[in-house]
C-alpha cells in the first residue's frame, strides 16, 4: 500500500469555473492526482478507470490523503480528508 498527501492550491486553473464564488476541486483533478501518484510510485500509467465514486467534496487548500493498493495491473485507491472518505475506485494500469 502506498500513501501520499496532496493539496490543490486556491489558484489552480480548474477552480475558476468550478464553481465561481464557491470553488470545489473537480473530480478529474483528484483523478489526475491518483494517476500522478501511480506514475511516481510504480513508474506506470493509468490505462483506464473502471469504477470511481465521489462521496464528499474536496475544497482548495485542503490536504487529502491518497492510498494506492496495486496488484498486477489493478489499482485500487481511496482519497481521504481528515480521515473521511471523499473518493474511491479502481483503475487498470499499463
Amino acid at each position: 500500500m502506498h500513501h501520499e498527501d496532496f493539496c490543490i492550491p486556491a489558484g489552480h486553473p480548474s477552480l475558476a469555473g468550478h464553481f465561481p464564488g464557491n470553488p470545489v476541486v473537480p473530480g478529474v483533478v483528484v483523478l489526475e492526482q491518483v494517476a500522478a501518484a501511480l506514475q511516481r510510485h510504480q513508474g506506470r500509467q493509468i490505462a483506464g478507470f473502471r469504477q470511481v465514486k465521489f462521496v464528499a467534496p474536496l475544497l482548495p487548500q485542503q490536504t487529502a490523503a491518497l492510498e494506492l493498493d496495486v496488484a498486477d495491473s489493478r489499482v485500487r485507491f481511496r482519497v481521504l480528508r481528515d480521515g473521511e472518505l471523499i473518493a474511491s475506485g479502481e483503475a487498470s494500469s499499463a
